[in-house]
């Protein structure tokens, strides 16, 4: 059996992070989304992967290739267009055949999640085997009405009231072949574009049987906005074997889980608790903090007295002395001037908000830093108020507040007007 990945779309909801990169090539404790989907895909026994891919695809296929160096092989589908979930899977039907696995590629799963899919698939023999979950506010998801393990209906995206109790889609399919046909009769959505829980729908509402296996939180991460990316850090973190393969200096503290990639350097007098990861040939301390749920990339540099607090920091960036950077995430190249401090918590203690596709939204956690795309600069003194987020290729002069979001390729400063005595 194949498994068929959908790794087309940009991720809007992610900016400025991936005005540079998929979604899915966004890095959580050191590898990118998708290679931790395909490992569980691996581990669950799968090794032909169909990727159908679109926005930015050269960074996946550069990155993953055919396959070769992870165990697996790998065929590409260019999707011309972005015409929705439906769409992208019918495109698959000339790489498999029989029954296939269908995964959205923005997932962190387990494989205890896959098999619970194909054992159900294989009990039960029907159209389509869904996998569902149990979430604290399901109305931000499909929603299905089951029976047993039988799927009645889908709703997306219903009212708290209808959503309360019932499982949610978690984008985890088996399939047999007769989706495709369904999917060429899938009509356009609301949206535009072409659901592939329509076309489960359209086969529930002819009377196929489409059944529904239950997995556990613990199985399943979606990473759809922003402060989803520190939740599947973390969620990663707690499960990386600790490992010093750098060189660690006296007098160097790690306490817990803590894994130093090869080339990495830790110097004296620095303290970092675990779970953490430290990538390739990346350089920290001396005199530094690391605190817990920290994943830092390769050849990156932090400097002394920084604490730097339950983030990802990507590849290439230089935080400098005196700077604190927490519940954050920081895009590649970028370059932290002397003191900069990132706020992570309202004075009020209420949820911090962020403005996602124009819209401000709760994000329901009461500490979160903020995003900062590739390439960004600040001066000395920077303060980023909790919640905001830089675009990319953004320089940020020396003791600038900034409270609210700044576009791509802007260049803030303070007016000074300058007056000089006469003598």
């Amino acid at each position: 059996m194949k498994a068929v990945v959908l790794a087309a779309g940009e991720g809007q909801r992610l900016r400025p992070l991936t005005y540079t990169r998929p979604k899915h090539m966004i890095q959580v404790a050191g590898k990118p989304l998708l290679e931790h989907l395909l490992a569980a895909l691996k581990e669950a026994g799968f090794k032909d992967i169909v990727m159908i891919v679109n926005y930015k695809a050269e960074r996946i296929k550069k990155y993953f290739g055919v396959g070769a160096k992870f165990g697996l092989k790998i065929e590409y589908i260019h999707q011309k267009e972005i015409k929705g979930t439906a769409n992208a899977f019918g495109m698959a039907e000339s790489k498999v055949t029989g029954d296939f696995l269908a995964v959205y590629g923005d997932l962190l799963i387990t494989p205890n999640a896959v098999d619970a899919a194909l054992k159900l698939h294989k009990s039960e023999n029907p159209a389509v085997t869904m996998t569902v979950l149990h979430v604290e506010n399901p109305e931000q998801y499909g929603v299905l009405k089951t029976d047993g393990v039988r799927v009645v209906e889908i709703v997306e995206k219903p009212s708290a009231k209808f959503a309360a109790g019932k499982p949610i889609n978690t984008g985890i399919y088996v399939f047999s072949p007769e989706i495709f046909e369904t999917i060429k009769q899938t009509k356009d959505s609301s949206r535009g574009e072409q659901e592939i829980t329509d076309s489960i729908q359209m086969l529930i509402k002819a009377g196929r049987k489409v059944v529904a296996a239950k997995i556990s939180g613990e199985e399943w991460r979606h990473v759809g906005r922003p402060w989803d990316l520190l939740e599947a850090n973390t969620h990663v973190l707690v499960k990386t074997e600790p490992k010093i393969l750098g060189k660690v200096e006296e007098n160097v503290h790690l306490k817990g889980s803590v894994f130093v990639a090869e080339g990495a350097i830790i110097r004296s007098g620095a303290y970092i608790e675990g779970p953490a990861y430290i990538g390739e040939d990346s350089e920290i301390g001396p005199n530094c903090y690391i605190r817990p749920y920290t994943s830092i990339g390769k050849n990156v540099r932090i400097g002394n007295a920084c604490e730097i607090k339950n983030c990802i920091i990507m590849d290439k960036t230089h935080i400098a002395h005196l700077s604190y950077v927490g519940d954050s995430v920081v895009g590649e190249d970028c370059n932290f001037g002397a003191g900069t401090i990132t706020a992570n918590l309202r004075l009020d203690y209420k949820p911090v908000k962020m403005m996602v596709r124009d819209r401000l939204v709760d994000t329901g956690s009461e500490k979160l830093g903020v995003m900062i795309g590739d390439n960004v600069k600040t001066g000395v003194g920077t303060l980023l108020m909790p919640g905001i987020k830089i675009g990319c290729n953004s320089w940020i002069g020396p003791n600038v507040i900034v409270n609210r979001d700044v576009p791509s390729d802007t260049i803030l400063f303070i007016e000074q007007k300058l007056s000089q005595k006469s003598r």
